[in-house]
């Protein structure tokens, strides 16, 4: 037996020892932990492990790192850069067994939860409390994950993203050591700010076992409307104007044409197929009011139709759980075909320029493209659905991919806003970071010495 054989056979022995039947090498278990919902190419890891503690975790980082095995993180696979892919085999380490909501603290506004909760799971619970938390990135996502990659969504417009929501984390570093960062404390001046260090480091630095969140107030009264046009430039600019002057949105988003004709197919909506904007409002009803009317008479100064009110909560869950689904959607435009789905962000004052140099550029590839965003902070997605055994249609989504990051980079943008770097933007990050780079390697360094924890990934 080979050296690598013989580390990996060593370690599994350690880990059967370990978990007993919770560490399995069954193949089509494997292949359920080998991709997440992004495009690149599946990497099979050599067991799943699924851990119901902090300590069951560092046992396992650290009978890795005895027999130098690679450790790779897994939440509920629903990434899109290919952070949970096993590109050097090793050991996933399933977290959904830690799944428990361990303490709601309505008066302070914050919850103690481990990895594996999630985000829907939580909201459930918090139902009668009168508190949510907001971050939606579409998916049921796990707490954890979303903390990994720094998830955001459409109310990061009013509610911010994982990092501005997550006071304090527990983790396990590449050591087996357990730490903790932060505190329920709202500000601290202690230290350096591990917790957002860890927000975003996509289980290259440490594994996350436990968060402590920020909860928020249900708002009193919401009000969901669509505006649409043939013209997607006026609705851009309608909500720019919105944005300027102040007016007290949740979310904003855009669906081109090819979106909601997705939309339509997979929910029966029967939107117009143009362009369409989606506008929430969310507080007081009194003040609710006051915006909307100020909303509909700025629709008329830029010609748009008047916005199509959601009729009840009904119609305004429906509208935006299709806007959720528009990634599985699209695939209904092309049956068989698997989707490249990418995103960038820029300054708010730049997007409709980037978004519409985009259009231009994808209707000079011969593939079925879509864009769809969250214009309430300048990110938006590029969807293009190809087949995956083509080279060419490949190569033509890459190139197209690209020239997206280019566009967004010369703006003073970034390759991404959300969905991370992982596999799919390793080759754009020295270009957006320069020496940065090589300060984050250092720091990897130092989290994870032997780098057994997703190796492969950002760098």
């Amino acid at each position: 037996m080979r050296g690598p054989d013989r580390r990996l056979a060593a370690c599994l022995a350690g880990l059967r020892e370990l978990l007993d039947t919770r560490c399995s090498t069954g193949q089509s278990l494997r292949e359920l932990h080998a991709r997440d919902e992004g495009w690149h190419l599946p990497g099979l890891p050599d067991a799943v492990c699924f851990p119901k503690t902090a300590p069951e975790v560092a046992s396992i980082v650290t009978l890795c790192r005895r027999h130098a095995v690679p450790v790779i993180a897994f939440g509920t696979g629903s990434g899109m850069e290919g952070q949970i892919n096993a590109v050097q085999g090793g050991i996933s380490v399933d977290l959904s067994g830690l799944d428990q909501i361990l303490e709601v603290n309505a008066g302070d506004m914050d919850c103690r939860v481990e990895a594996g909760v999630r985000r829907m799971t939580l909201n459930t619970h918090l139902r009668d409390t009168g508190l949510f938390f907001p971050v939606d990135p579409g998916a049921d996502a796990s707490l954890g994950g979303m903390a990994a990659t720094r998830a955001s969504g459409p109310n990061a417009m009013r509610y911010g993203t994982m990092r501005d929501n997550v006071l304090a984390l527990e983790a396990v570093l590449g050591t087996g050591e357990i730490i903790t960062t932060g505190t329920r404390a709202r500000k601290s001046s202690a230290g350096y700010d591990l917790t957002r260090l860890l927000i975003g480091s996509e289980g290259t630095l440490a594994i996350i076992t436990k968060l402590c969140l920020r909860l928020h107030a249900l708002p009193e009264a919401l009000r969901t409307a669509r505006v649409h046009a043939s013209d997607l430039q006026s609705l851009l600019d309608y909500a720019i104007a919105l944005m300027q002057a102040g007016i007290g949105m949740a979310k904003l988003e855009v669906m081109d044409e090819v979106a909601v004709r997705a939309v339509n197919l997979y929910a029966g909506l029967g939107l117009e197929e143009e362009p369409t904007l989606l506008v929430e409002f969310a507080g007081s009803a009194a003040t609710i009011d006051h915006e909307v009317d100020f909303a509909l008479a700025l629709a008329e100064d830029f010609d748009l139709p008047k916005p199509v009110w959601a009729a009840s909560p009904e119609d305004r869950s429906r509208l935006w759980k299709a806007r959720h689904e528009v990634a599985h959607a699209e695939t209904l435009l092309r049956p068989g075909s698997r989707s490249l789905v990418t995103d960038v962000c820029v300054p708010i004052s730049r997007i409709a320029r980037c978004i519409a140099e985009t259009r231009a550029d994808l209707a000079t590839i011969d593939l079925i493209a879509s864009i769809v965003g969250h214009i309430g902070d300048g990110n938006f997605h590029v969807s293009m659905l190809i087949d995956s055994g083509d080279s060419r249609e490949i190569a033509l989504a890459e190139a197209a991919h690209d020239r997206l990051i280019d566009r967004a980079l010369a703006m003073g943008g970034t390759s991404t806003g959300e969905h991370g770097i992982g596999l799919g933007k390793m080759t754009h990050l020295r270009r957006e970071m320069g020496g940065g780079v090589d300060v984050m390697r250092a720091i990897k360094q130092v989290f994870d010495p032997d780098l057994i924890l997703n190796p492969g990934k950002i760098f």
